[in-house]
């Protein structure tokens, strides 16, 4: 097992994102293995040797940061929860498109559903503040960076909007959350669930899931088998250059 999340962790932060969340079940309990925790590595390998080829495709925008933000409430052993996010460059609009992913994060966070979803806000905020400041200094202006949430009681707490009474560990999240916002770095905003592509990241589907997601986040099949096919071709086949 420990074999096996070494071999792929760097593979799945690189090219293959849809890897992680299998890895991360897998990782959190090599410590404590069981068959079905191996019974879930051999499933994990042969969904690997299925999608050998994964591609991301990056493409041109205006090198605005978008994320999407999500948490899945009790989806772990020992009454934890999962925490997703999605980082991509897109452009500055109300609903900005996808692109290849530069960043996703996976994290337990605990508590209430609502405060599982502020705490993906937090991480995914505290995460986005670097990539902000590194792209401003590349000569790329960013203005207040979109985070999708699909949970309207965490966005309107985020946005003061609503004032809850809860633990102080809520109370630093959505403080420093709310704070942010003031300096004009982040805008919180409410889509449904189906249109958030963090989550995802923070829960096991099932391979019809799969088949649908994949196309979203790497480039599809039909176009790595054309790149394949180019590739093989010998030289005497490929046109003259003009």
């Amino acid at each position: 097992m420990q074999q096996v999340v070494g071999t792929f962790l760097f593979y799945g932060r690189a090219v293959d994102a849809t890897m992680l969340p299998a890895l991360s079940a897998i990782a959190s309990n090599q410590a404590n293995p069981t068959e079905e925790t191996m019974k879930k590595t051999k499933q994990f390998l042969d969904y690997a040797a299925s999608h050998p080829d994964a591609i991301i495709t990056y493409k041109a925008s205006k090198m605005v940061l978008a994320t999407h933000s999500d948490a899945s409430y009790l989806s772990e052993p020992k009454a934890r929860s999962r925490a997703g996010g999605h980082f991509f460059m897109s452009e500055d609009s109300e609903d900005p498109p996808n692109n290849g992913a530069v960043l996703n994060i996976i994290k337990a966070v605990m508590s209430s559903a609502a405060e599982a979803e502020l705490g993906a806000m937090f991480i995914n905020a505290r995460e986005a503040v670097p990539v902000r400041t590194t792209l401003t200094e590349m000569g790329h202006k960013q203005p207040r960076t979109p985070m999708q949430v699909d949970n309207s009681t965490a966005v309107g707490v985020a946005n003061s909007n609503i004032q809850p009474r809860r633990t102080k560990a809520m109370d630093m999240r959505f403080h420093w959350l709310r704070d942010r916002k003031s300096q004009n770095q982040f805008r919180y905003y409410w889509r449904p669930g189906k249109g958030n592509l963090a989550d995802y990241w923070t829960k096991h589907h099932c391979a019809a899931h799969h088949k649908e997601m994949r196309p979203i986040f790497l480039t599809p099949n039909r176009v790595v088998k054309a790149l394949q096919a180019s590739l093989r071709r010998k030289p005497e086949q490929c046109a003259p250059a003009a």
